[in-house]
């Protein structure tokens, strides 16, 4: 009986062997691990197929070897972690994702493995590339300075009148606004009302705020006050205490520096990858 099942064993050793799609660098890439991801990007939406699978993974078997020779290793921790933020960016339980993967045919461990890859991809990138990435600050002020609308060549000093409980204080809050005369007697102002309060801001550039805000205020002049606008505890008003011409460019000017490092680094990536790609030893079965 035992050599009955060793002869059936090696028998169908070469149905293992010619199971395995491609071998990345000494690593195979099975038919079944071709068809689990092909199902998964299915799933996705993509259509690439077999193709796209193949490439995705022989992609991955190449960051992966990358990162085994620079030390990056990634723990089933840092996976599950992964796991978790998939299924909070699609509104569901990681136990609802999984069941998804399930019900479309897919083992949970395809996506792992892409998951394990790309944290350790993300590594590599960060190790070998960000350091070379580099961004012109004289670039980056001629960008900014033709984004910088009029509406936000401003910098103020504030006080926000805040008026709680919502909706039910709208009367109180216009009866406010009409016989505001300046930020020195807001808050004496104040007392008259119920539940108002002023709180204050301090100096702020209009960059700094939302757009529809930073386009009344520089509507008003020294002493103007907001139309109330309705923030989580009730209404709040915006109070101009002082308004001076300022182009102050550093928040526009982070904004397109976290842009255009993103760019650079993703096309450096590409670039790095690609020539790890043409280095890899692929061979297709």
């Amino acid at each position: 009986m035992a050599l009955g099942l060793l002869a059936a064993l090696l028998a169908a050793m070469p149905s293992f062997a010619q199971s395995v799609a491609v071998t990345v660098n000494g690593t195979p890439i099975t038919d079944a691990q071709v068809a689990a991801r092909a199902r998964l990007l299915q799933m996705e939406g993509n259509r690439s197929g077999t193709r796209g699978a193949t490439d995705q993974l022989i992609d991955e078997a190449i960051k992966m070897t990358e990162a085994k020779r620079m030390g990056i290793t990634v723990s089933n921790a840092e996976v599950d972690n992964g796991i978790l933020q998939v299924a909070r960016n699609i509104k569901v339980s990681q136990d609802k994702l999984i069941q998804m993967l399930q019900q479309g045919g897919v083992n949970p461990e395809t996506l792992r493995d892409r998951l394990r890859a790309t944290l350790a991809w993300n590594a590599v990138t960060e190790a070998a590339v960000a350091p070379n990435v580099q961004i012109s600050d004289l670039e980056l002020d001629q960008q900014a300075e033709s984004r910088l609308a009029d509406y936000q060549n401003f910098d103020y000093i504030l006080k926000e009148i805040i008026f709680i409980g919502g909706g039910g204080r709208s009367g109180q809050a216009n009866n406010y606004r009409g016989s505001f005369a300046g930020c020195d007697s807001a808050v004496q102002l104040s007392l008259t009302y119920t539940d108002a309060a002023v709180i204050d801001v301090g100096r702020r550039h209009a960059t700094q705020m939302p757009e529809a805000v930073a386009r009344e205020l520089a509507g008003l002049n020294v002493g103007g006050i907001t139309k109330p606008r309705a923030v989580e505890n009730g209404l709040s008003m915006l109070a101009v205490c002082e308004k001076t011409q300022a182009e102050d460019l550093t928040f526009v000017k982070d904004e397109l520096r976290n842009e255009a490092g993103a760019e650079a680094m993703q096309n450096q990536a590409d670039e790095y990858l690609a020539t790890l790609r043409k280095q890899a030893k692929i061979v297709y079965n």
